[in-house]
């Protein structure tokens, strides 16, 4: 079988224009010479960093009859990427969602909208989807069935995310980036190639594990193991969709300030550490930093829908 050329895939799934890389204005970073990498706007659809790590997995299926299956939750940015990114192809997809029957939300009606198949996966199952890559296989049998990662965190993701460094307009002192997974990080690691430093903020309770990933998806992509990073595993607000009522207030007062919108689960949370860490002393007076806006708003509907 053939795989998929650049010529049969829709070019709006394998390039993009730049996002914007604008400079920030807010009482919130006072002093701070700050700029943030617009990934929000990367794509309307198939948004910020799922973009990316989306683009050259997709463009290595192995032929056009590829089904397309993933896992995550009911409010993933990932699985609504990759409805968006399945249906415009021509592809069929299904996804494994963490929940119980019956569970609902409007990223589930969006991509079920889309042709997207949903199974929902009990706990137990979800782990031994983490676990093991062939696991998919006892939920669903499936013709020319093509595994994506939870996140789509394969090490093909980290060459789409990678690209982001050549766009900016300049090599900051120092970029920031919310972890959830590891593979944004790795990519914008991979694109350095050594310059700068990273912070990572992970958005997850107990996430140090996160560097042991990112250490292998980096060897898996054929990249150096980079060490130019810190990775800071205390500012998650609870734990994974966890949200504290100072983060949201945080949130609230930087899109009123900015007009940038933000979601609380991973965008919110690493400014919500940059801020602190500039006030803190921990960055040097005079650098220049870049904070990557991964898009993913889904989390910003979750949590409108938590409220009402």
């Amino acid at each position: 079988m053939l795989p998929l050329s650049s010529a049969l895939l829709p070019s709006m799934l394998l390039t993009s224009q730049a996002s914007p890389c604008q400079p920030v204005h807010s009482k919130l970073f006072a002093g701070l010479d700050m700029w943030i990498k617009r990934d929000d706007l990367l794509h309307p659809q198939v948004s910020g960093n799922k973009f990316r790590k989306l683009k050259y997995p997709l463009l290595a299926l192995p032929d056009k009859a590829a089904h397309l299956v993933s896992m995550g939750g009911i409010w993933s940015n990932h699985i609504h990427a990759l409805a968006h990114a399945a249906h415009t192809l021509g592809l069929r997809s299904t996804a494994l969602i963490r929940g119980a029957e019956g569970m609902h939300s409007a990223m589930l009606d969006d991509v079920s909208a889309l042709g997207m198949g949903v199974r929902f996966v009990d706990r137990e199952a979800y782990r031994q989807l983490r676990a093991d890559e062939l696991a998919w296989r006892n939920h669903c049998s499936i013709d020319h069935g093509v595994w994506l990662p939870e996140g789509g965190s394969a090490p093909l993701a980290l060459r789409g995310v990678a690209e982001l460094i050549a766009e900016l307009p300049f090599v900051p002192d120092q970029l920031v980036v919310a972890c959830g997974t590891g593979a944004t990080m790795a990519g914008l690691l991979a694109g350095l190639q050594g310059q700068a430093r990273v912070t990572g903020i992970a958005a997850i309770s107990k996430g140090d594990y996160l560097r042991e990933e990112i250490r292998r998806l980096l060897q898996a992509a054929g990249y150096p193991d980079y060490r130019n990073y810190e990775l800071l595993t205390d500012f998650h607000h609870g734990g994974y969709g966890k949200v504290s009522a100072e983060l949201v207030d945080f949130c609230c007062q930087f899109q009123l300030e900015t007009g940038i919108p933000l979601e609380p689960v991973y965008t919110g949370k690493m400014l919500f550490a940059l801020r602190q860490l500039w006030h803190d002393g921990y960055l040097a007076k005079n650098v220049r930093v870049v904070a990557v806006h991964t898009g993913g708003l889904q989390g910003a509907r979750g949590f409108t829908q938590m409220q009402r």
